[in-house]
């Protein structure tokens, strides 16, 4: 199948970015919403109204609209830190998503089907194997993804 020489393009993802693929694309959905939640904060605006009066004779009353945000520099800074940290989190998810759906045509189709039914499906071996069919057993499946990793 192939030489020594050659490397399959394939090898590129292993087991545990397969296990943590599912993970990845919940986690950037859940980080958007978040970064979406500290971009609310920090565009949050108080308005009131105050009292006054003319500086000058007839000093009459006069009511004033007075708007701004309710937190301070300090809570500013922690909103940018936390929404920076955010965005590193997703990208590193983004990242991984990015791999293995790069990865995943270069796979033979039996190996596509298997891998998203057992890693992005969250089936058992024994479900795999009856969806495979033929005389496909869990063990078997099982075997064939393994050896497919090695």
């Amino acid at each position: 199948m192939y030489r020594k020489s050659q490397k399959p393009e394939w090898k590129a993802v292993d087991r545990e970015a397969l296990k943590q693929y599912v993970d990845a694309c919940a986690l950037i959905k859940e980080t958007e919403g978040e970064i979406r939640k500290l971009e609310k904060k920090r565009k949050t605006m108080v308005q009131a109204s105050v009292k006054g009066s003319n500086q000058e004779f007839p000093f009459q009353p006069q009511h004033f609209k007075v708007q701004g945000t309710i937190f301070t520099f300090d809570d500013d800074g922690r909103l940018r830190y936390e929404q920076e940290m955010l965005v590193q989190q997703k990208q590193k998810a983004e990242e991984l998503k990015r791999r293995v759906d790069q990865w995943m045509p270069t796979v033979p189709l039996r190996m596509q089907r298997i891998i998203r039914w057992k890693y992005i499906e969250g089936m058992s071996w024994e479900e795999v194997a009856s969806r495979i069919g033929g005389k496909a057993t869990a063990e078997s499946v099982r075997k064939q993804l393994e050896n497919f990793m090695k």
